[in-house]
């Protein structure tokens, strides 16, 4: 028995009226909070998370740029980039045992931008980092769950969503507490976490 779900998410930058500030991005802090760490051999691709034409898996040592934002632009709104993500789970039993995948996914064609600064680039790979912050989440959930053949795939089910609800939240508190942006000191210490 194999299951997949592939929770899409979809952020949008609102234009902030301000001038170009060129933010480094803090992987290693924007993923320190994650309960489950991972180390560097879990974070090399593995086999089917290779980037392609549509998808590049999260890395740390891989971040967006302006070029992986295919997607045509929506006119007629405030929005000047959008990014769009997917926290993906797949699962199946092994021998009895529960085995699953994790996918954290950044989709080329559907993410857009119009208006191209390092600064706004840096929201937008926030909101790929918090992603993958809750894969991580998602991790450690399903690591210490503990199997029941009798309810697992109902088990699964709440787990994946409850950590999906997580993420959402997370996504709405950064682009409510930064503004979608427009606050650079708030944006500057969601960077640094």
């Amino acid at each position: 028995m194999k299951a997949t779900f592939v929770f899409p998410a979809l952020f949008v930058f609102i234009l902030s009226g301000l001038g170009f500030v060129s933010i480094e991005r803090k992987a290693a802090k924007a993923t320190a909070h994650a309960a489950a760490s991972l180390s560097a051999a879990d974070e090399a691709p593995m086999p089917g998370k290779e980037e392609n034409l549509e998808l590049i898996p999260w890395s740390v040592r891989r971040i967006v740029g302006w070029e992986d934002f295919q997607g045509a632009s929506v006119l007629g709104t405030e929005a000047v980039a959008s990014t769009s993500t997917s926290l993906g789970l797949s699962y199946q039993l092994r021998g009895g045992q529960l085995a699953y995948e994790i996918t954290c996914t950044f989709s080329k064609t559907k993410s857009w931008g119009m208006l191209k600064n390092d600064y706004i680039l840096a929201h937008e790979q926030g909101h790929f980092d918090i992603t993958e912050l809750c894969a991580r989440y998602l991790h450690q959930a399903l690591s210490e769950y503990q199997y029941n053949r009798g309810t697992y795939k109902q088990d699964i089910n709440r787990i994946y969503s409850e950590i999906v609800a997580k993420k959402e939240a997370l996504q709405e508190q950064y682009d409510g507490e930064t503004d979608h942006s427009r606050k650079r000191k708030i944006q500057y210490e969601w960077q640094e976490r």
